[in-house]
């Protein structure tokens, strides 16, 4: 069902939108749900839960901007290069090498080399290690101006190094801040600043022509507790009040737009969605 605010800013008959599957990953749930696995003083042996997570990027074909990208999944041979203790607590799981960033747009019919914008909802290793894919490119990276500021700080000072790498934090990417609470990128594709899980996080909306209003909440949500109960995150959490905030306008974005919602890594949400190849209209 879509509403007349997906009428006031469509994109335009012609625009595709592919789901890519760039990988899996295995870890306790205490990182992403607020609570998981605590114990009481009723109950102080509870069995802690290890769930597997899907890492997805999305690709869309715009009628005039080309070629879209929706952040950029964890690279290659991520494992060695996240490196010890990280890729032991982030366990990589069930790979196959079609799950590589340039596989899985080879599925579209299109090659990594046609991308002609970046789009990241923020830049932690397994959302931004496949920028690794456009440096010296030229290809603009837009990001939000307190994300980029974040993450360069964050690794320069060592203050959260981990989730963020140097490895692709790089001057030979073309970084393109965006500096509002809103940015209307093309036609029918909006970005909404949702601070909470990082500084500069950003959702996307995409409201197509045909299936009506998606939106990619990237770690906004990890997981659709977050969302569906209003679950903070976990150990991985940073601003409690901004996410609170955040997780207000979203809930009130979809309400008004009737929009799907497709989170950071639930493979419950995927559920009975088409992987590229198939595409959505």
């Amino acid at each position: 069902m879509t509403t007349s605010i997906d009428l006031i800013n469509k994109a335009p008959e012609g625009t595709k939108l592919w789901l890519l599957h760039v990988g899996n990953l295995e870890c306790d749930e205490a990182w992403f749900k607020r609570g998981g696995g605590s114990s009481t003083r009723s109950n102080p042996n509870t069995t802690r839960e290890r769930r597997k997570l899907v890492m997805i990027s999305v690709l869309i074909e715009h009628p005039t901007e080309g070629l879209i990208l929706f952040e950029t999944g964890s690279g290659k041979d991520y494992p060695d290069v996240w490196g010890a203790p990280l890729n032991d607590i982030f366990a990589r799981v069930d790979y196959t090498e079609d799950q590589e960033l340039g596989a899985q747009i080879k599925k579209t019919g299109h090659d990594i080399k046609d991308v002609k914008m970046v789009v990241m909802g923020h830049l932690h290793l397994d959302h931004a290690g496949g920028l690794e894919n456009f440096r010296g490119t030229g290809v603009p990276i837009y990001v939000h101006e307190k994300e980029l500021k974040h993450a360069f700080y964050s690794v320069a000072t060592k203050s959260d190094l981990g989730v963020y790498l140097p490895h692709y934090l790089t001057f030979d990417i073309n970084w393109v801040p965006f500096h509002n609470s809103f940015l209307e990128l093309a036609q029918g594709l909006n970005l909404h600043h949702a601070p909470g899980h990082t500084p500069g996080l950003c959702i996307l909306q995409v409201n197509l022509p045909k299936s009506g209003a998606w939106i990619f909440t990237t770690d906004m949500y990890h997981v659709s507790e977050n969302y569906e109960d209003s679950v903070p995150q976990g150990w991985l959490a940073r601003e409690h009040d901004d996410w609170v905030r955040s997780n207000q306008m979203i809930h009130m974005l979809q309400r008004r737009t009737g929009a799907r919602m497709v989170f950071g890594h639930c493979a419950k949400a995927l559920e009975g969605l088409e992987m590229a190849p198939g595409s959505y209209e």
